[in-house]
């Protein structure tokens, strides 16, 4: 056997947030950032782990027994190993053949986004896997860290999508999502990593009917993939993050930080950290930078 490699777009959740887990039609588009692995043979009945970030640097590293793998040890004192051991577990269940047949492995992966951005770090992950064992994904995404999926889709697709799910069941659809007035979009980082997990959790803890949101919803996933109307374009997406705010009970990104911001502010995905769409008619560089967040990529530089 020799050096295998593996890759998994990162992404983003433009519309659909939270929702999504409830079937809503969300607006999904990978990355051109995203995550190698590399699998080459060992011996010991272990994976010597190492992961690197964008900046080559080695933000994890550690050794995995087999046994530890099987039996699904944890280790109160490493957080990212026992997530590791526990996705890897899920994966023995599916397919031990790469437990059963093999001496050990030395795996690398390698990130090309910096790993706080939250641009898939598991999901890239864990597709990354899935490709390796020849196993399904969404299905070990859901057995182990769970999730609607929509990042797994986008791990798999060159493409933007339209993703729901139907008795849980992951659908998607890839769409032209190009828009003629992209050079006024921009991702903007909140300095900070927000959890995808606790903030989902957060959500599900509250109890309400969606579907009359879920329908509104659908109708701006819709709208704002086939209009070519900047203004138009700028006001669904606001009443999209105020039909949010109502169901999250929180303030918008753009009311909490940016009040004053001649433009549209848009959160992506979990509400309160990572990026942040930002649509404007002038450039909004400064605007942010003033305000000390650096980290601003035009569409161009981010969407694949």
């Amino acid at each position: 056997m020799k050096k295998e490699t593996y890759y998994s777009n990162g992404k983003l959740l433009v519309t659909g947030e939270y929702l999504v887990l409830n079937g809503a039609k969300s607006l999904a588009v990978p990355t051109k950032f995203g995550q190698d692995l590399e699998v080459t043979p060992a011996l010991g009945k272990k994976i010597i782990w190492k992961s690197y970030d964008a900046d080559e640097s080695v933000w994890f590293e550690d050794e995995i027994f087999f046994d530890d793998i099987i039996e699904k040890s944890s280790f109160t004192e490493n957080k990212i190993k026992n997530t590791l051991v526990e996705i890897l577990h899920h994966a023995y269940l599916l397919n031990s053949d790469f437990i059963k047949n093999a001496e050990g492995y030395s795996i690398n992966t390698k990130l090309t986004f910096p790993r706080f951005w939250g641009l898939g770090t598991s999901s890239t992950l864990i597709n990354n896997i899935g490709q390796w064992l020849n196993i399904d994904a969404f299905e070990l995404l859901k057995n182990s860290f769970g999730g609607s999926g929509y990042d797994i889709a986008c791990a798999q697709t060159n493409q933007s999508i339209i993703y729901h799910l139907e008795n849980e069941k992951p659908f998607f659809e890839t769409v032209s999502f190009n828009p003629i007035f992209k050079e006024h979009i921009y991702f903007v980082y909140l300095n900070k990593k927000q959890s995808s997990r606790s903030a989902i959790n957060n959500y599900l803890n509250k109890q309400f009917s969606l579907d009359k949101v879920k329908n509104k919803i659908n109708k701006i996933t819709k709208f704002i993939i086939e209009t070519d109307n900047l203004n138009d374009f700028m006001a669904a997406l606001d009443k999209h993050e105020i039909l949010l705010s109502d169901i999250l009970e929180q303030l918008t990104v753009k009311e909490a930080l940016f009040p004053d911001f001649n433009g549209t502010v848009k959160s992506l995905g979990a509400w309160g950290g990572d990026f942040v769409m930002v649509v404007a008619k002038e450039n909004p560089l400064f605007y942010f930078a003033d305000k000390g967040y650096e980290t601003i990529l035009k569409y161009e530089e981010m969407i694949l």
